[in-house]
């Protein structure tokens, strides 16, 4: 299959015309033979590159979560750089003096398939930005790593909007990027002049292993494509006390904490008809991050059915498994996240506050599960219109 950057690059005044671009880009914007999106539109003759946007991590950079990025410029074009990631919320959206100088902005960066990634909210937030001046921005289409098919949690409760969680979408949403950039055109009103430059060859049963593509970390801590299929549900734990494995080297398939029996963990969870994983107890000690350089009582996710796995349900799993037998140590994240400290984070994440206090009240999993999986109804009627791909 080929990407919508290496179709792009074969005819870039089909989508781009004369017009002068800008580019928001990241680690994981190469073509298969690992060049990477800057240096391929910088050195075409047809493309008018002007200036660079960077979403959270950085363009080539590796800088943790919720680290902010500041300006510069690119070490190998020496072509500005503006950052979509700075200390406030305001800093996540290009303003009109950075799009000034440009007429198309295009957006090409690998999604993971999981409504917590922050890439899709940069790219709905530019969408915004440009539709605001009348820029069009062209979307360079990549496949779901973990499918289109599979659909797992819900939507999101007024109030509850944040950079994780920008619009109702389900955790897992099965949608590429380029599809979610059409659902929120329209299905969200954002009213922007879109094109997407869709992928050529993918299917939505296809995971990224099917695609004959190289997989680079899209973030720092999403090491492997086995990071991808389990962070929907795991990524939960970040609204928690609960080490999700940053600082170790499988971060989402390895959690833990001080206070934590892996084995009677372990235990617990067989119970909760957990199907395509099994759970294996372990120590592990964070180099950094929650608990760094801490023993830590673990698990580790070991996968071993794809299209039976359910990452969501197995997240709640554990936030209600750990709470029920750990009561006096587990808590809800107090800090702020993603620039909002006016909720907890875990109501950020579930964009239900019913489902942490369901937890807190002893609910049974299928009683929360029931809870977190409603209010997808805009989503699911927009997503037959968004859809690009069998």
């Amino acid at each position: 299959m080929r990407t919508g950057l290496e179709l792009l690059l074969d005819a870039p005044r089909r989508w781009l015309g004369k017009a002068r671009v800008g580019l928001v880009a990241h680690p994981a914007s190469v073509d298969r033979h690992l060049v990477h999106a800057v240096d391929a539109l910088h050195a075409h003759a047809d493309v008018h590159l002007r200036v660079l946007f960077g979403p959270e991590h950085g363009i080539r950079g590796a800088a943790q979560d919720m680290i902010g990025v500041g300006d510069g410029r690119d070490s190998v074009t020496g072509l500005p750089e503006v950052s979509l990631y700075g200390s406030t919320f305001a800093s996540l959206s290009p303003t009109p003096d950075d799009l000034e100088e440009i007429d198309v902005l295009v957006f090409d960066v690998q999604d993971v398939g999981a409504r917590y990634y922050t890439y899709a909210a940069t790219m709905a937030l530019c969408m915004r930005a440009a539709a605001a001046v009348g820029k069009r921005v062209v979307v360079l289409d990549r496949p779901n790593p973990i499918g289109g098919v599979r659909i797992e949690g819900g939507g999101l409760d007024p109030g509850l909007e944040n950079f994780c969680a920008l619009y109702p979408v389900p955790q897992r949403h099965a949608l590429t990027v380029g599809e979610l950039a059409r659902l929120y055109n329209e299905t969200f009103g954002l009213g922007c002049d879109l094109a997407v430059v869709p992928c050529e060859g993918w299917r939505r049963a296809h995971y990224f292993d099917d695609c004959g593509l190289p997989w680079v970390m899209p973030s720092p801590n999403m090491p492997t494509l086995d990071t991808a299929i389990v962070y929907p549900g795991m990524c939960l734990l970040e609204g928690t006390n609960l080490s999700e494995g940053r600082g170790t080297t499988r971060p989402f398939e390895l959690f833990g904490a001080p206070f934590i029996d892996g084995r009677a963990l372990a235990e617990e969870l067989r119970r909760y008809d957990l199907p395509g994983v099994r759970l294996r107890p372990c120590t592990i000690e964070p180099a950094f991050h929650k608990f760094a350089r801490q023993r830590c009582g673990a698990l580790q996710l070991h996968v071993t059915d794809r299209q039976a796995f359910d990452a969501y349900r197995t997240g709640l799993a554990v936030l209600v498994a750990v709470r029920r037998l750990w009561p006096e140590g587990f808590t809800w994240r107090r800090e702020p996240y993603e620039f909002r400290s006016d909720v907890p984070a875990i109501d950020l994440l579930t964009g239900k506050a019913a489902v942490r206090q369901a937890i807190d009240a002893g609910a049974d999993l299928d009683t929360v599960l029931t809870l977190a999986c409603t209010g997808i109804e805009a989503y699911a009627s927009g997503r037959m219109h968004a859809v690009l791909y069998e």
